[in-house]
Parts: structure tokens; sequence; C-alpha cells
């Protein structure tokens, strides 16, 4: 139901970049049930980069500048929510300027603190600048003493299924000789 009514209401379209490619429900946060009121539909890459699963590319969000004006509340959100983030390119800036919002349409655009960020998005990355994701294996690359034990993970040794730290992109925890320790980053590359 919820998918043909926003099906239906974007004609099939992405509701922020119009692209027809895998589009799929966004729920603009904070939802506790998804409505046609709180959801949009969007395509992969716009979903990706609102979701900050994906580096954001500030070229892909310049048709805000048509979008932005749409009539449906939970676009206009999400519209501003991104223009935001994207303030230090001036076209950004310029139509945050212009895109008005209600009391309380705005107290939900700023609810989930968005608009104070930045357009970058920090990942876990090895040594070599590759991205690392939940389950990867990595190599040492150096020699590391495990901290409160006798254990010495050797160069070269391979861990496997590692586990990215939330909220520090600069460690993972991998097991070595069975036992789960924290990795810094900068001493991995992706195997």
């Amino acid at each position: 139901m919820l998918l043909e009514e926003l099906q239906s209401r974007s004609d099939n379209k992405c509701e922020l970049c119009l692209s027809a490619n895998d589009l799929d429900i966004y729920e603009v946060p904070p939802v506790e049930t998804p409505t046609v009121d709180n959801s949009i539909y969007v395509c992969s890459v716009c979903k990706g980069q609102l979701e900050k699963t994906e580096q954001i590319d500030p070229e892909h969000w310049k048709v805000l500048s048509d979008t932005m004006w749409s009539s449906y509340l939970p676009v206009q959100v999400t519209a501003w929510r991104m223009l935001s983030r994207l303030r230090q390119e001036a076209w950004a800036a310029n139509n945050l300027d212009i895109l008005y919002l209600d009391e309380d349409t705005l107290a939900w655009a700023k609810k989930t603190g968005d608009h104070e960020a930045d357009a970058t998005v920090a990942f876990h990355q090895d040594s070599n600048g590759t991205r690392l994701f939940e389950g990867d294996t990595v190599v040492l690359v150096k020699t590391l003493d495990v901290k409160g034990s006798s254990l010495s993970a050797k160069l070269g040794t391979v861990v496997k299924n590692i586990r990215l730290v939330p909220d520090n992109t600069e460690q993972i925890e991998g097991k070595i000789e069975g036992q789960t320790i924290v990795i810094l980053t900068k001493y991995l590359r992706k195997g």
C-alpha cells in the first residue's frame, strides 16, 4: 500500500533527483510507523548518501534546486537536510537561503541533527585507503604487541571476519589465536 502510494505520488521517479532507476522507500527520520507523510521514494544513489553509507557527491544533488519545491513535507525536509550538509557549496547555500519551511516542518528537519554535519562521511579504511566492511579479511602490515597479553600479532597475520568498531573508524575487532582484539586500521590492509 505505502509503496503503491509513493510510486503514484512520484510518478515512479526518485522524489529528490528524478532518476527512474533502482527505487526504494526512504523513511525520513525519526519514524515510528512508515506512512506516506513521513516517507519518500528515492533511488539507490540518493538513499546511500542520505543514510551515510556512501560519500556525498555534490553534483548529484544540484537537482534539489528544482525538487526542493515539492509540495510534500518529507521531500522538503530531506532536501533541507541535504542542502544543510552541502552548505559549503555556493549553490546549496543559496538554495538553503530561499527554501522556506514552516515552524513545525523546520523542527522536524532539525530533529536528526543532520543540518549540523558537513558533507563528508567517515568510513573504516585500511592503510592503503581501501574501504573496509563487516566480515572482510585483512592482513597485518606491522607486528603488534597486544596490550594486557603475551600475544604478539606478527606481520602478515591474516584476520578473518572482522567487525567494524562503531563510532571509531580507526579501529576494527578481529580474532588472532582465538582472542578478540582491537586493531588500528592503519596497521592492516584488506586481504
